[in-house]
């Protein structure tokens, strides 16, 4: 749904590339995980085992919550930087913060609405197995380990559905994006959207 808002003009900013960048080698948290986790979550080119990474900390909230602890203050840190450099842009209309867990990971009172992107449980669950080849149990362990998405729901400003087909889900997305920008128009300036899934 992000590329689908970026291709109709809005800049997207997403938390799980930004992980990507603190998690490797050089990286903001990359020397704190090491020392936390230990040498066998990284691959022999230095890089952090993303999946291995996981395993560990779907399987004991302790280690998601010390993660957590270790990452997202950078995380948050550099999506707002990037967020005041686009603001300052002439030409930005809307800004979208893509953040996976969004309602679990900071407060969301400071943006001007939050999408949440919903499919039904069984989709989420075929999907997660497909993209990341993981269990059934692993990805129930995963869902479980998040916020019901039904109280996400409750939370959102707009809600897509994207339980069916994909021109379904980019209508959806093109009447978001029109509120978005008639938004921005009344206000008279930059519209910052969160988006979960």
């Amino acid at each position: 749904m992000a590329g689908i808002l970026r291709d109709l003009g809005a800049h997207v900013i997403d938390a799980d590339e930004i992980a990507r960048g603190v998690l490797a080698p050089g990286g903001a948290a990359y020397a704190d995980i090491v020392r936390a986790f230990g040498r066998d979550i990284i691959r022999p080119d230095g890089t952090v085992d993303r999946k291995a990474l996981a395993t560990r900390i779907f399987a004991d909230a302790s280690a998601r919550e010390q993660l957590n602890a270790l990452t997202h203050p950078h995380i948050r840190r550099l999506m707002a930087e990037e967020t005041r450099h686009l603001t300052a842009a002439p030409g930005t209309e809307v800004i979208v913060l893509d953040i996976p867990l969004l309602f679990e990971t900071r407060d969301a009172s400071d943006l001007d609405g939050v999408i949440v992107v919903y499919a039904d449980e069984p989709t989420r669950l075929r999907r997660l197995i497909a993209r990341d080849g993981l269990s059934e149990e692993e990805a129930r362990r995963r869902v479980r380990a998040q916020m019901p998405l039904a109280e996400k729901v409750a939370r959102a400003d707009w809600v897509i559905d994207n339980t069916g087909a994909p021109e379904a889900t980019r209508r959806q997305v093109g009447r978001v994006w029109e509120a978005l920008r008639t938004r921005e128009r009344r206000a008279g300036q930059t519209s910052r959207a969160g988006r979960r899934r």
